[in-house]
């Protein structure tokens, strides 16, 4: 990751001022980590730039991605706080300081493994609660990906206890603050670490259900996606497998029946308005033969973490179980 490949990235989303303080942020970093190595060789350097990519792709704001730069200058450079709000405002500094405090608090954590459960969780909420403002929590899981990304070059006692955290706690908090798809991210990573021969099995028992199953994911999209423009509700459709962390936690709560598991594939469906979900559940149910007791309404009684969907699973004509998520586009960013 460089310089360049961040900018190029931030074109998308920010005018070419902020792209220029975006980049003198980038050359603040840089100069202050001269001469650090990450475990893979890499300049430290990539590392921040990094995780300005993926908070860029989250879509957060210039001052978050900026704090993603300069995440790491203060606890691991001659940085301080002051000097970075005389160069790039208080609300950066502010991150910088909240997610510098985090890190502290996780520092000073023992082994995970030492905790009872429900003590977990509550270090979770202890990080939600020395964070603040959301953006440091949020920069602080794009930290915690990018590290994960890049476990492979660590010792193997590291790599297990940083496994270890990231899926007791980090996937936690992404699932606190409704973010589903980075949570998805860390449980897997996570798991392919702390126990990768159940991981490999998985993976290769998903593949071979997953197959003939595949196969006909498109022919559904294109069926569903007819019968809602037939119906001028406009949207947007896209497949999913199930996670193997999720495949897992499934197999556990099914006594290891593969045949239990009716969400293996799930087709996403994104429309404009509530009124619109329940309408498009009513011409999947047309399509197919509902499963009435797997119809979940997260709309009507969100989740705790703000989850709003409508989860149906069907039957196809030809058996093959699918579970379809309806939500708005509102409920979706």
């Amino acid at each position: 990751m460089t310089k360049s490949d961040v900018l190029k990235q931030a074109k998308r989303r920010f005018s070419s001022s902020e792209r220029t303080t975006l980049g003198r942020a980038i050359d603040y970093a840089t100069e202050k980590h001269q001469g650090q190595k990450r475990l893979s060789g890499d300049a430290y350097i990539t590392h921040p730039l990094s995780v300005a990519s993926i908070l860029i792709d989250w879509n957060q704001d210039l001052d978050s991605v900026i704090a993603g730069v300069l995440h790491d200058t203060v606890e691991d450079t001659d940085s301080t706080l002051p000097e970075i709000e005389e160069q790039f405002g208080h609300d950066v500094a502010f991150l910088v300081d909240g997610v510098t405090k985090v890190s502290a608090i996780r520092q000073g954590m023992r082994p995970i493994g030492s905790y009872l459960p429900k003590t977990r969780d509550n270090l979770s909420k202890l990080l939600i609660a020395v964070g603040r403002d959301v953006r440091v929590l949020i920069i602080k899981l794009a930290d915690r990906l990018h590290n994960l990304r890049t476990l492979e070059y660590l010792p193997p006692e590291k790599q297990q206890k940083i496994a270890a955290e990231s899926l007791e706690i980090f996937a936690r908090l992404a699932d606190r603050l409704g973010m589903g798809r980075t949570r998805v991210e860390i449980e897997d990573i996570a798991f392919r670490y702390l126990d990768p021969t159940r991981y490999a099995q998985l993976q290769k028992l998903s593949k071979k259900r997953v197959y003939k199953a595949y196969s006909r994911l498109n022919e559904i999209k294109d069926q569903v996606g007819s019968a809602l423009d037939a119906q001028k509700i406009k949207h947007s459709i896209d497949g999913r497998i199930k996670s193997i962390y999720s495949l897992h936690k499934k197999l556990a709560k099914y006594n290891q029946d593969f045949d239990e598991i009716h969400d293996l594939l799930a087709i996403r469906i994104i429309v404009k308005n509530r009124s619109q979900c329940y309408r498009a559940m009513g011409i999947i149910h047309e399509l197919y033969q509902p499963m009435l007791h797997k119809i979940k309404d997260y709309i009507a009684t969100p989740k705790t973490n703000g989850y709003r969907s409508i989860h149906t699973t069907v039957k196809t004509d030809d058996e093959q179980i699918i579970e379809f998520q309806i939500r708005s586009q509102q409920m979706h960013d």
